[in-house]
């Protein structure tokens, strides 16, 4: 951990972005951002329940773009689209419910972009208001890793 140690997840100069792929069904794939190799999903199961929410911890799965108009995924993960629950620009799921739904069980990040970094932090589970994910993240992203890992993204497995 660094001098911000009260953090759960601890804070490095950048992190790397890159996603994982879940084959839901022969024609189904869903999209698990991962923060320096970890699944997003399994990063904030282990902070839910560390923080003891057990009802439940976890329950997340990868986002599907074709059960959800997303727009353009680069627009998307720069925070460029429509917020997804009325928070304010910048605001986008992260994450799905385990069943594929964003409406069912998402969490929802805040994406802050900057000039050579792309921030995630606001973290927050809409059908839980009360669950504080201050701790969780900030997670800081070089600007231009961030970018050419969603292009590449697109590129190479269709989606978008």
């Amino acid at each position: 951990m660094t001098a911000n140690s009260d953090r759960f997840y601890p804070e490095q100069m950048k992190n790397l972005l890159s996603f994982k792929f879940e084959n839901k069904d022969e024609e189904t794939v869903a999209i698990v951002p991962c923060v320096d190799g970890v699944g997003l999903d399994q990063l904030v199961a282990d902070f839910e329940r560390a923080a003891g929410h057990s009802d439940p911890a976890g329950g997340y799965g990868g986002l599907i773009p074709s059960f959800y108009r997303f727009g353009p995924l680069l627009s998307y993960f720069l925070g460029r689209e429509e917020p997804v629950q009325g928070g304010g620009q910048g605001e986008i799921y992260v994450l799905s419910c385990e069943c594929g739904e964003v409406g069912c069980w998402p969490l929802v990040a805040h994406v802050r972009l900057h000039q050579n970094k792309v921030i995630w932090d606001g973290f927050s589970q809409p059908h839980r208001p009360r669950r504080n994910y201050e701790s969780f993240g900030l997670f800081e992203f070089e600007r231009k890793q961030y970018e050419q890992t969603i292009e590449d993204l697109v590129r190479c497995h269709g989606v978008d």
